[in-house]
């Protein structure tokens, strides 16, 4: 991380939040209960693992109930920390406001790095996990739905589903208790790919406006442009996927083993490139390609689009003055500092701010249900860049496209407030 970097994530987020709000009309303490988190849960539970006994730490963080229920990912990773998962959920609750999904944002996070446990160990600390929710009312289907984020997937869903119909097994609604969870327990087809297939949505409306997209020096649409995607998770490689198959060159890629160049421009095929991962178990050493020394080397690529979707805080002021990419489309939360930020709207960047990683509910099921899901995010996706690029260029206090898209879901969500007459 940044050297320069003088906030934690929580606090960035809420800087984005505060230049924002300052735009508003709203008072003061309606903004402050936007603002803050209205429950944090710290737990710290014993599991058995092998012959001795490991206490791990875990959270989880209501951001606002102003709708209900709570949504948001539960990630496993061992930089877990109440700041992190603090940031995360106040991100939820603006991108779901943005959308126009009526959920409060909520999200969740255990401290352990999962490659350290076989999966019957990772199955008893996600029980146990979801049994410490269950027991303080911090998850159910009108309370608070957890969905995978960074180190979890259907699996780890369906423990904590089965987990909490045990526990609810007279409650008709138990199964809408987490999102993302296998098909064959009620999942829906195309949730997988649909952060990745958002990302993409808002990435070709922002590239269709012609004058936007002159002042970059670049032509509308996304066929041809060259591409970076850092992270081959869910996201990123569903990222790379449907870019891929709009035209773009994907001409780096990385993962956290390191990063890969093409130096002849013409761009790799994604799936070739998984399959030789899967095969070599890295994406180095991949034929006709440069190995790049580290995996954020991939930022500091010369590209047109470049997609961030790994972790947070990728981009900071060490890197920011490096990165060469005309527009970065973000695809993790919160993977650009606010220093870094402000060095690359200097330079005239695009920033096109995450909002993708949210879900409509889609009440139909059947073999109709994945096309149901591409066409309800392809309107949400184009509704909600358009919204928030009209503040942008309506307001001339906002210069930017973050500032614009939390100035929207401020308004939306003191909406919300103000109907409900808690404040005048």
């Amino acid at each position: 991380m940044s050297s320069k970097q003088q906030f934690s994530f929580f606090e960035s987020v809420e800087r984005y939040f505060d230049k924002a709000a300052e735009l508003t009309n709203h008072s003061q303490g309606l903004l402050e209960q936007i603002k803050v988190c209205n429950s944090v849960y710290q737990i710290r539970f014993p599991v058995k693992i092998g012959n001795s006994v490991q206490v791990i730490e875990a959270y989880r963080v209501q951001h606002s109930h102003h709708k209900l229920p709570c949504k948001g990912g539960i990630r496993y990773s061992e930089h877990v920390n109440q700041d992190e998962v603090m940031a995360l959920a106040s991100l939820m609750t603006y991108k779901c406001a943005i959308v126009d999904v009526p959920f409060g944002g909520a999200k969740g996070g255990i401290k352990i790095n999962p490659r350290n446990y076989t999966p019957g160990q990772l199955e008893r600390i996600t029980r146990r996990y979801a049994t410490e929710l269950i027991k303080k009312n911090f998850i159910g289907p009108a309370i608070d739905v957890p969905a995978p984020d960074y180190g979890t997937g259907a699996r780890e869903m369906a423990w904590i589903l089965d987990t909490y119909h045990t526990f609810n097994s007279s409650n008709i609604d138990s199964y809408g208790c987490v999102t993302g969870k296998p098909i064959t327990q009620g999942g829906i087809r195309g949730r997988t790919e649909a952060t990745g297939l958002g990302v993409f949505y808002g990435t070709r409306e922002a590239m269709s406006h012609a004058d936007d997209m002159e002042a970059l020096g670049l032509t509308t649409g996304i066929e041809g442009k060259r591409t970076v995607v850092q992270g081959l998770g869910n996201v990123g490689y569903h990222c790379a996927k449907f870019f891929q198959d709009a035209g773009a060159r994907l001409i780096g890629l990385s993962e956290y083993e390191g990063a890969i160049f093409d130096p002849s421009g013409k761009g790799f095929d994604v799936d070739d490139v998984v399959a030789h991962r899967k095969s070599t178990g890295s994406i180095l050493n991949y034929p006709g390609a440069q190995n790049l020394d580290h995996s954020a080397d991939a930022l500091e690529l010369e590209c047109d689009i470049l997609i961030p979707a790994a972790l947070e805080r990728v981009i900071h002021g060490d890197n920011a003055a490096r990165v060469k990419a005309k527009i970065i489309a973000e695809a993790a939360n919160g993977p650009i500092t606010p220093d870094a930020e402000d060095i690359l709207l200097a330079k005239g960047t695009m920033i096109l701010p995450d909002v993708s990683d949210v879900e409509k509910n889609i009440i139909a099921h059947g073999a109709d249900e994945a096309d149901l899901v591409y066409s309800g995010l392809e309107e949400t996706m184009i509704t909600a860049y358009n919204a928030i690029r009209e503040s942008w260029k309506r307001h001339n206090r906002i210069n930017d496209l973050r500032t614009a898209a939390f100035y929207v879901a401020i308004e939306k969500v003191a909406c919300a407030y103000e109907e409900l007459g808690i404040f005048p």
